[in-house]
Protein backbone atom coordinates (compact mmCIF):
# COMPACT_ATOMS: atom_id res chain seq x y z
CA UNK A 1 0.00 0.00 0.00
CA UNK A 2 1.08 3.42 -0.89
CA UNK A 3 1.88 6.71 1.39
CA UNK A 4 0.11 9.58 1.50
CA UNK A 5 1.36 13.10 2.18
CA UNK A 6 -1.54 16.02 2.17
CA UNK A 7 -1.19 19.11 1.55
CA UNK A 8 -3.90 21.10 3.44
CA UNK A 9 -4.38 25.20 3.83
CA UNK A 10 -5.23 27.80 6.76
CA UNK A 11 -7.62 29.28 3.59
CA UNK A 12 -8.77 29.11 -0.02
CA UNK A 13 -5.85 30.16 -2.28
CA UNK A 14 -2.88 29.40 0.14
CA UNK A 15 -1.23 28.07 -2.46
CA UNK A 16 -2.31 24.16 -2.14
CA UNK A 17 -3.00 23.07 -5.61
CA UNK A 18 0.91 24.47 -6.62
CA UNK A 19 2.58 22.64 -3.71
CA UNK A 20 0.54 19.43 -4.63
CA UNK A 21 1.30 19.70 -8.40
CA UNK A 22 5.40 20.82 -7.12
CA UNK A 23 5.33 17.61 -4.67
CA UNK A 24 3.83 15.20 -7.62
CA UNK A 25 7.00 16.29 -9.77
CA UNK A 26 9.59 16.43 -7.24
CA UNK A 27 8.79 12.69 -6.26
CA UNK A 28 8.22 11.32 -9.53
CA UNK A 29 11.78 12.87 -10.44
CA UNK A 30 12.85 10.37 -7.50
CA UNK A 31 11.29 7.31 -9.94
CA UNK A 32 8.23 7.18 -7.83
CA UNK A 33 4.93 6.52 -8.91
CA UNK A 34 3.11 9.37 -8.39
CA UNK A 35 -0.79 10.21 -8.33
CA UNK A 36 -2.18 12.92 -6.78
CA UNK A 37 -5.81 13.64 -5.32
CA UNK A 38 -8.50 15.72 -4.42
CA UNK A 39 -11.65 14.28 -2.59
CA UNK A 40 -14.07 17.20 -3.85
CA UNK A 41 -13.25 20.13 -5.70
CA UNK A 42 -15.63 22.95 -6.10
CA UNK A 43 -14.78 24.94 -9.50
CA UNK A 44 -15.75 25.55 -13.17
CA UNK A 45 -12.58 25.54 -14.07
CA UNK A 46 -12.38 21.49 -15.61
CA UNK A 47 -11.15 19.40 -18.24
CA UNK A 48 -11.59 15.96 -19.88
CA UNK A 49 -9.75 13.04 -19.15
CA UNK A 50 -8.63 10.64 -21.76
CA UNK A 51 -11.67 8.79 -21.87
CA UNK A 52 -13.73 11.65 -21.93
CA UNK A 53 -14.34 11.92 -18.18
CA UNK A 54 -14.64 15.35 -16.23
CA UNK A 55 -12.50 16.42 -13.65
CA UNK A 56 -11.00 19.66 -11.83
CA UNK A 57 -7.94 21.16 -13.75
CA UNK A 58 -5.83 21.36 -10.80
CA UNK A 59 -5.90 17.52 -11.00
CA UNK A 60 -5.53 17.19 -14.59
CA UNK A 61 -2.29 19.19 -14.17
CA UNK A 62 -1.45 17.25 -11.43
CA UNK A 63 -1.58 13.90 -12.84
CA UNK A 64 0.71 15.90 -15.65
CA UNK A 65 3.51 16.76 -12.83
CA UNK A 66 3.11 13.04 -11.71
CA UNK A 67 3.91 12.45 -14.99
CA UNK A 68 0.78 9.40 -14.84
CA UNK A 69 -2.95 9.48 -17.01
CA UNK A 70 -5.47 11.12 -15.89
CA UNK A 71 -8.21 9.36 -14.00
CA UNK A 72 -11.32 10.69 -12.31
CA UNK A 73 -10.13 8.45 -9.20
CA UNK A 74 -7.94 11.90 -8.40
CA UNK A 75 -10.77 14.08 -8.35
CA UNK A 76 -13.69 11.65 -7.34
CA UNK A 77 -16.13 14.84 -6.66
CA UNK A 78 -16.65 18.02 -8.54
CA UNK A 79 -18.82 20.89 -7.85
CA UNK A 80 -19.41 23.13 -10.38
CA UNK A 81 -21.32 26.26 -9.02
CA UNK A 82 -24.08 27.97 -11.13
CA UNK A 83 -25.47 30.13 -8.74
CA UNK A 84 -24.41 31.44 -5.13
CA UNK A 85 -26.48 28.44 -3.76
CA UNK A 86 -26.48 26.02 -5.93
CA UNK A 87 -23.74 23.53 -7.74
CA UNK A 88 -24.11 20.70 -9.97
CA UNK A 89 -22.64 17.47 -8.75
CA UNK A 90 -20.25 15.80 -11.06
CA UNK A 91 -18.88 12.14 -9.61
CA UNK A 92 -16.72 10.07 -10.95
CA UNK A 93 -16.42 12.27 -13.98
CA UNK A 94 -20.39 12.15 -14.88
CA UNK A 95 -23.43 14.32 -13.87
CA UNK A 96 -25.33 13.11 -11.35
CA UNK A 97 -28.56 15.11 -11.26
CA UNK A 98 -29.65 12.94 -8.11
CA UNK A 99 -26.84 13.73 -5.59
CA UNK A 100 -27.45 17.81 -7.24
CA UNK A 101 -30.49 17.89 -5.91
CA UNK A 102 -29.67 16.76 -2.86
CA UNK A 103 -29.29 19.82 0.10
CA UNK A 104 -25.70 20.23 1.38
CA UNK A 105 -25.52 18.36 4.32
CA UNK A 106 -27.25 15.29 3.46
CA UNK A 107 -24.47 14.37 0.61
CA UNK A 108 -21.71 13.28 2.46
CA UNK A 109 -23.66 9.94 2.86
CA UNK A 110 -23.96 9.12 -1.18
CA UNK A 111 -20.38 10.69 -1.68
CA UNK A 112 -18.15 9.57 0.92
CA UNK A 113 -18.18 5.65 -0.28
CA UNK A 114 -16.79 6.80 -3.31
CA UNK A 115 -14.43 8.84 -2.17
CA UNK A 116 -13.22 6.02 0.34
CA UNK A 117 -12.72 3.57 -2.90
CA UNK A 118 -11.35 6.09 -5.39
CA UNK A 119 -8.93 6.66 -2.42
CA UNK A 120 -7.79 3.28 -1.93
CA UNK A 121 -7.35 2.40 -4.96
CA UNK A 122 -5.13 4.99 -5.48
CA UNK A 123 -2.71 3.95 -2.58
CA UNK A 124 -3.37 0.12 -3.78
CA UNK A 125 -2.20 1.34 -7.21
CA UNK A 126 0.86 4.14 -6.23
CA UNK A 127 3.81 4.57 -4.24
CA UNK A 128 3.16 7.82 -3.35
CA UNK A 129 -0.75 9.78 -3.05
CA UNK A 130 -0.35 13.51 -3.07
CA UNK A 131 -3.36 15.05 -1.30
CA UNK A 132 -4.71 18.39 -1.75
CA UNK A 133 -7.14 19.84 0.78
CA UNK A 134 -9.88 22.37 0.00
CA UNK A 135 -10.35 25.82 1.81
CA UNK A 136 -9.23 25.38 4.86
CA UNK A 137 -10.07 22.46 7.48
CA UNK A 138 -10.93 24.92 10.02
CA UNK A 139 -14.34 25.65 9.44
CA UNK A 140 -15.70 23.33 12.57
CA UNK A 141 -18.65 24.31 10.83
CA UNK A 142 -18.32 22.12 8.14
CA UNK A 143 -16.91 19.09 10.01
CA UNK A 144 -19.53 16.68 10.27
CA UNK A 145 -20.01 16.81 6.50
CA UNK A 146 -16.03 16.61 5.28
CA UNK A 147 -15.30 14.72 2.84
CA UNK A 148 -12.39 16.66 1.62
CA UNK A 149 -9.87 17.98 4.52
CA UNK A 150 -9.12 16.08 7.40
CA UNK A 151 -11.42 13.23 7.32
CA UNK A 152 -9.51 12.11 4.02
CA UNK A 153 -6.13 12.36 6.14
CA UNK A 154 -7.49 10.10 8.93
CA UNK A 155 -8.49 7.39 6.58
CA UNK A 156 -5.41 7.51 4.24
CA UNK A 157 -3.19 7.79 7.52
CA UNK A 158 -1.56 10.89 6.19
CA UNK A 159 1.00 13.58 7.03
CA UNK A 160 0.27 16.58 6.60
CA UNK A 161 1.64 19.96 5.72
CA UNK A 162 -0.07 23.34 7.00
CA UNK A 163 0.44 25.92 4.36
CA UNK A 164 -0.25 29.57 5.23
CA UNK A 165 -0.05 32.50 2.63
CA UNK A 166 2.45 34.78 3.99
CA UNK A 167 2.31 37.15 1.60
CA UNK A 168 -1.05 37.93 2.87
CA UNK A 169 -0.23 39.17 6.32
CA UNK A 170 -1.32 37.38 9.81
CA UNK A 171 0.07 34.14 8.58
CA UNK A 172 1.29 32.64 11.96
CA UNK A 173 -2.06 33.73 13.60
CA UNK A 174 -3.80 31.51 10.69
CA UNK A 175 -1.49 28.27 11.37
CA UNK A 176 -1.86 28.93 15.27
CA UNK A 177 -5.46 29.22 14.62
CA UNK A 178 -5.98 26.62 12.82
CA UNK A 179 -3.98 24.24 14.84
CA UNK A 180 -6.55 25.01 17.45
CA UNK A 181 -9.47 24.15 15.71
CA UNK A 182 -8.36 20.42 15.17
CA UNK A 183 -9.32 17.50 17.40
CA UNK A 184 -5.63 16.03 19.11
CA UNK A 185 -6.48 13.02 16.78
CA UNK A 186 -6.27 15.48 13.48
CA UNK A 187 -3.38 17.46 15.18
CA UNK A 188 -1.51 14.42 15.35
CA UNK A 189 -1.32 13.72 11.75
CA UNK A 190 0.52 17.37 11.15
CA UNK A 191 4.35 16.89 9.86
CA UNK A 192 4.63 20.64 9.47
CA UNK A 193 3.70 24.21 8.64
CA UNK A 194 4.88 25.72 5.57
CA UNK A 195 4.95 29.78 4.83
CA UNK A 196 4.11 29.91 0.82
CA UNK A 197 4.46 33.05 -1.07
CA UNK A 198 7.50 34.75 0.85
CA UNK A 199 9.13 37.58 -0.52
CA UNK A 200 12.45 39.42 1.77
CA UNK A 201 15.05 38.10 3.42
CA UNK A 202 13.92 34.92 5.78
CA UNK A 203 16.31 35.35 8.31
CA UNK A 204 14.07 38.13 9.73
CA UNK A 205 11.26 35.57 10.33
CA UNK A 206 12.83 34.81 13.86
CA UNK A 207 11.84 34.13 16.38
CA UNK A 208 8.18 33.30 15.48
CA UNK A 209 8.67 30.09 13.57
CA UNK A 210 10.06 28.62 17.17
CA UNK A 211 7.01 30.79 18.63
CA UNK A 212 4.94 28.94 16.72
CA UNK A 213 6.61 25.58 17.52
CA UNK A 214 6.46 25.84 20.97
CA UNK A 215 2.72 26.28 21.11
CA UNK A 216 1.76 23.41 18.94
CA UNK A 217 4.80 21.52 19.15
CA UNK A 218 4.62 21.80 15.12
CA UNK A 219 7.52 23.18 13.50
CA UNK A 220 8.28 24.88 9.97
CA UNK A 221 9.30 23.40 7.99
CA UNK A 222 9.16 25.06 4.93
CA UNK A 223 9.80 28.97 3.47
CA UNK A 224 8.69 28.93 -0.20
CA UNK A 225 9.27 32.37 -1.89
CA UNK A 226 6.94 34.16 -4.01
CA UNK A 227 7.51 32.23 -7.49
CA UNK A 228 6.65 34.18 -10.74
CA UNK A 229 5.56 30.61 -12.70
CA UNK A 230 1.93 30.51 -13.91
CA UNK A 231 0.06 27.47 -13.52
CA UNK A 232 -3.40 26.99 -15.02
CA UNK A 233 -5.57 27.21 -11.96
CA UNK A 234 -8.56 26.28 -9.94
CA UNK A 235 -11.02 29.16 -10.01
CA UNK A 236 -10.69 32.88 -10.63
CA UNK A 237 -8.54 33.76 -7.91
CA UNK A 238 -6.29 34.44 -11.07
CA UNK A 239 -8.40 36.60 -12.54
CA UNK A 240 -7.68 39.19 -9.42
CA UNK A 241 -3.79 38.71 -9.96
CA UNK A 242 -3.96 39.89 -13.33
CA UNK A 243 -4.40 43.43 -12.18
CA UNK A 244 -1.46 44.33 -11.86
CA UNK A 245 -0.95 43.26 -15.81
CA UNK A 246 -3.45 45.12 -17.34
CA UNK A 247 -1.80 45.91 -20.45
CA UNK A 248 -1.77 50.11 -22.43
CA UNK A 249 -5.23 50.37 -23.52
CA UNK A 250 -2.96 52.56 -26.67
CA UNK A 251 -0.86 49.22 -27.30
CA UNK A 252 -3.89 47.03 -27.78
CA UNK A 253 -5.24 44.48 -26.61
CA UNK A 254 -7.56 41.19 -26.07
CA UNK A 255 -10.98 42.27 -23.97
CA UNK A 256 -12.50 39.15 -22.49
CA UNK A 257 -15.77 39.69 -20.49
CA UNK A 258 -15.24 38.80 -17.11
CA UNK A 259 -18.58 36.72 -17.17
CA UNK A 260 -19.80 36.11 -12.99
CA UNK A 261 -19.84 32.47 -13.85
CA UNK A 262 -16.96 32.55 -16.20
CA UNK A 263 -15.36 28.86 -16.84
CA UNK A 264 -12.37 26.95 -18.12
CA UNK A 265 -10.38 30.56 -17.70
CA UNK A 266 -6.94 29.29 -17.60
CA UNK A 267 -7.54 28.53 -21.42
CA UNK A 268 -6.38 32.21 -22.11
CA UNK A 269 -3.49 32.35 -20.61
CA UNK A 270 -0.97 31.78 -23.84
CA UNK A 271 -2.42 35.42 -24.55
CA UNK A 272 -0.28 36.58 -21.74
CA UNK A 273 -0.23 40.45 -20.96
CA UNK A 274 -2.38 41.07 -24.05
CA UNK A 275 -5.09 40.13 -21.95
CA UNK A 276 -7.91 42.38 -20.02
CA UNK A 277 -10.76 40.89 -17.96
CA UNK A 278 -13.62 43.44 -18.89
CA UNK A 279 -16.53 44.04 -16.82
CA UNK A 280 -18.25 47.04 -17.86
CA UNK A 281 -18.28 48.94 -21.25
CA UNK A 282 -15.46 51.91 -21.53
CA UNK A 283 -13.05 49.02 -20.80
CA UNK A 284 -13.68 48.23 -24.25
CA UNK A 285 -11.93 51.15 -25.24
CA UNK A 286 -8.95 50.55 -27.76
CA UNK A 287 -10.11 46.66 -27.89
CA UNK A 288 -8.30 44.83 -30.74
CA UNK A 289 -10.49 41.46 -30.53
CA UNK A 290 -13.10 40.15 -27.52
CA UNK A 291 -13.39 37.05 -26.10
CA UNK A 292 -16.56 35.83 -24.50
CA UNK A 293 -15.36 32.73 -22.43
CA UNK A 294 -17.61 29.86 -21.01
CA UNK A 295 -19.86 29.96 -18.67
CA UNK A 296 -21.83 27.68 -16.02
CA UNK A 297 -24.96 29.73 -16.25
CA UNK A 298 -25.01 31.26 -19.98
CA UNK A 299 -28.42 32.80 -19.57
CA UNK A 300 -27.65 34.63 -16.43
CA UNK A 301 -24.18 35.33 -17.54
CA UNK A 302 -25.95 36.93 -21.26
CA UNK A 303 -28.48 38.98 -19.14
CA UNK A 304 -25.46 39.89 -16.91
CA UNK A 305 -23.67 41.37 -20.18
CA UNK A 306 -26.90 43.01 -21.52
CA UNK A 307 -26.62 44.49 -17.60
CA UNK A 308 -23.47 45.86 -17.57
CA UNK A 309 -23.93 47.57 -21.14
CA UNK A 310 -20.76 45.17 -22.28
CA UNK A 311 -23.62 43.53 -24.93
CA UNK A 312 -23.99 46.87 -26.55
CA UNK A 313 -20.44 47.52 -26.43
CA UNK A 314 -19.31 43.80 -27.90
CA UNK A 315 -22.47 44.59 -30.55
CA UNK A 316 -20.46 47.85 -31.55
CA UNK A 317 -17.18 46.41 -31.76
CA UNK A 318 -18.26 43.87 -33.77
CA UNK A 319 -20.19 45.73 -36.06
CA UNK A 320 -16.41 47.74 -36.47
CA UNK A 321 -15.05 44.69 -37.61
CA UNK A 322 -13.37 43.66 -34.64
CA UNK A 323 -12.80 39.87 -34.32
CA UNK A 324 -14.76 38.45 -31.60
CA UNK A 325 -14.74 34.82 -30.49
CA UNK A 326 -17.12 33.04 -28.29
CA UNK A 327 -16.00 29.95 -26.27
CA UNK A 328 -18.67 27.27 -25.37
CA UNK A 329 -21.06 29.27 -23.03
CA UNK A 330 -19.74 32.41 -25.04
CA UNK A 331 -20.45 31.02 -28.49
CA UNK A 332 -24.13 30.35 -27.40
CA UNK A 333 -24.57 34.20 -26.42
CA UNK A 334 -23.49 34.91 -29.27
CA UNK A 335 -26.42 33.48 -31.36
CA UNK A 336 -29.95 33.69 -32.02
CA UNK A 337 -31.31 32.46 -29.15
CA UNK A 338 -31.15 30.04 -26.36
CA UNK A 339 -33.61 27.40 -25.25
CA UNK A 340 -33.42 25.12 -21.69
CA UNK A 341 -36.40 23.15 -21.88
CA UNK A 342 -35.25 20.50 -19.31
CA UNK A 343 -33.87 23.04 -16.97
CA UNK A 344 -30.53 22.05 -17.06
CA UNK A 345 -29.12 25.61 -15.69
CA UNK A 346 -31.88 25.74 -13.15
CA UNK A 347 -34.22 27.95 -14.60
CA UNK A 348 -37.65 26.55 -15.15
CA UNK A 349 -38.33 25.68 -18.26
CA UNK A 350 -39.78 28.11 -20.40
CA UNK A 351 -39.63 30.88 -23.37
CA UNK A 352 -36.41 30.98 -25.80
CA UNK A 353 -33.48 32.93 -24.21
CA UNK A 354 -32.63 35.75 -27.09
CA UNK A 355 -28.60 35.95 -28.11
CA UNK A 356 -26.89 38.74 -29.53
CA UNK A 357 -27.56 37.66 -32.52
CA UNK A 358 -23.83 37.91 -34.09
CA UNK A 359 -24.10 34.29 -35.27
CA UNK A 360 -26.76 32.40 -37.13
CA UNK A 361 -26.91 29.88 -34.28
CA UNK A 362 -29.44 28.38 -32.19
CA UNK A 363 -28.34 26.56 -28.78
CA UNK A 364 -31.12 24.18 -26.91
CA UNK A 365 -29.73 22.39 -23.52
CA UNK A 366 -29.88 18.51 -23.35
CA UNK A 367 -30.06 16.43 -20.20
CA UNK A 368 -26.51 14.58 -21.20
CA UNK A 369 -23.40 16.32 -21.47
CA UNK A 370 -20.67 16.22 -24.24
CA UNK A 371 -17.20 15.54 -22.53
CA UNK A 372 -14.78 14.56 -24.95
CA UNK A 373 -10.98 15.43 -25.98
CA UNK A 374 -11.35 16.41 -29.87
CA UNK A 375 -8.97 16.97 -32.84
CA UNK A 376 -9.88 18.13 -36.08
CA UNK A 377 -8.32 20.26 -39.20
CA UNK A 378 -9.96 24.16 -39.44
CA UNK A 379 -10.58 24.82 -43.14
CA UNK A 380 -10.20 27.97 -42.59
CA UNK A 381 -6.99 28.30 -41.56
CA UNK A 382 -5.43 24.48 -42.56
CA UNK A 383 -4.60 24.02 -38.63
CA UNK A 384 -4.70 20.88 -37.12
CA UNK A 385 -6.56 22.02 -33.69
CA UNK A 386 -6.40 20.23 -30.52
CA UNK A 387 -8.90 20.76 -27.25
CA UNK A 388 -11.52 18.92 -25.33
CA UNK A 389 -15.14 19.55 -24.88
CA UNK A 390 -17.55 20.17 -21.80
CA UNK A 391 -21.13 21.08 -23.06
CA UNK A 392 -25.03 20.78 -22.79
CA UNK A 393 -25.79 22.78 -25.04
CA UNK A 394 -26.42 21.23 -28.80
CA UNK A 395 -26.18 24.15 -31.43
CA UNK A 396 -27.58 24.12 -35.14
CA UNK A 397 -26.80 26.75 -37.25
CA UNK A 398 -28.80 28.99 -39.80
CA UNK A 399 -28.27 30.06 -43.42
CA UNK A 400 -25.60 32.96 -42.45
CA UNK A 401 -23.36 31.31 -40.81
CA UNK A 402 -20.21 29.45 -42.29
CA UNK A 403 -19.69 25.98 -40.99
CA UNK A 404 -16.18 25.59 -40.23
CA UNK A 405 -16.14 22.21 -38.23
CA UNK A 406 -19.70 20.79 -37.78
CA UNK A 407 -20.83 21.16 -34.36
CA UNK A 408 -17.63 22.67 -33.51
CA UNK A 409 -16.71 26.09 -34.98
CA UNK A 410 -18.71 28.75 -37.17
CA UNK A 411 -17.68 32.01 -38.53
CA UNK A 412 -19.87 34.89 -39.54
CA UNK A 413 -17.40 37.29 -40.75
CA UNK A 414 -15.66 38.62 -38.01
CA UNK A 415 -17.31 37.03 -35.19
CA UNK A 416 -16.31 33.27 -34.65
CA UNK A 417 -17.42 30.54 -31.96
CA UNK A 418 -16.43 27.56 -31.28
CA UNK A 419 -17.51 24.77 -28.25
CA UNK A 420 -13.32 24.01 -28.66
CA UNK A 421 -11.66 24.47 -25.12
CA UNK A 422 -8.43 25.18 -25.17
CA UNK A 423 -8.54 26.71 -28.93
CA UNK A 424 -5.64 29.84 -28.13
CA UNK A 425 -3.27 26.84 -26.82
CA UNK A 426 -2.70 25.65 -30.36
CA UNK A 427 -0.01 28.32 -30.96
CA UNK A 428 -0.69 28.75 -34.91
CA UNK A 429 -3.85 29.26 -33.93
CA UNK A 430 -2.83 31.58 -31.03
CA UNK A 431 -0.61 33.36 -33.97
CA UNK A 432 -3.54 33.46 -36.48
CA UNK A 433 -6.22 35.35 -34.11
CA UNK A 434 -3.73 37.97 -32.95
CA UNK A 435 -3.08 38.85 -36.59
CA UNK A 436 -6.70 38.89 -37.14
CA UNK A 437 -6.79 41.78 -34.01
CA UNK A 438 -3.24 43.71 -35.76
CA UNK A 439 -1.25 42.56 -32.40
CA UNK A 440 1.90 40.29 -32.07
CA UNK A 441 2.49 37.35 -30.64
CA UNK A 442 3.39 37.98 -26.46
CA UNK A 443 6.66 37.02 -25.04
CA UNK A 444 6.15 32.98 -24.98
CA UNK A 445 5.25 31.23 -21.86
CA UNK A 446 7.28 27.88 -21.26
CA UNK A 447 5.94 24.90 -21.37
CA UNK A 448 3.92 23.52 -18.64
CA UNK A 449 6.48 20.49 -18.19
CA UNK A 450 9.40 23.30 -18.04
CA UNK A 451 7.53 25.13 -15.59
CA UNK A 452 6.59 22.31 -13.23
CA UNK A 453 10.35 21.65 -13.08
CA UNK A 454 10.98 24.83 -12.13
CA UNK A 455 8.62 24.79 -9.33
CA UNK A 456 9.40 21.56 -8.41
CA UNK A 457 12.91 22.54 -8.22
CA UNK A 458 12.48 25.65 -6.19
CA UNK A 459 9.77 24.22 -3.75
CA UNK A 460 11.74 21.38 -3.13
CA UNK A 461 15.13 23.96 -1.74
CA UNK A 462 12.49 26.00 -0.12
CA UNK A 463 11.53 22.68 2.09
CA UNK A 464 13.44 20.53 4.91
CA UNK A 465 12.87 17.69 2.12
CA UNK A 466 14.16 15.27 4.99
CA UNK A 467 10.48 15.85 6.66
CA UNK A 468 8.79 14.22 3.10
CA UNK A 469 11.33 11.51 3.27
CA UNK A 470 10.39 10.43 6.86
CA UNK A 471 6.41 10.54 5.35
CA UNK A 472 7.42 8.01 2.83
Amino acid sequence: MGKAIMVQGCTSSAGKSYLTAALCRALANEGLRVAPFKAQNMSNNAGVTPDGLEMGRAQLVQARAARVTPDVRMNPVLLKPEADTRSQVVLLGQVSREITELPWRERKAHLWPHVQVALHSLLDGFDVVVIEGAGSPAEVNLRGSDIVNMRVALEAQAGVLLAADIDRGGAFAHLLGTWHCLTPEERGLLRGFILNRFRGDARLLSPAPEWLQEQTGVPTVGVIPMLDVTLPEEDGVWLDSRAAATPDADAGFVAIARLPRVSNLDEFAPLGPLARWVSRPDELAGARAVIIPGSKSTAADLNWLRQTGLAAGITRLAGAGVPVLGVCGGLQMLGQSIRDPHGIEGRVPGADVPGLGLLDLHTEFMPDKTTMQTTFTDPETGFALTGYEIHHGQTRAGGGVQILAPGLLWRQGNVRGTYLHGLLENPAYLERFLGWAGLPLPPGLDSLDARLDAIAAQVRAGLDWSVIEGML
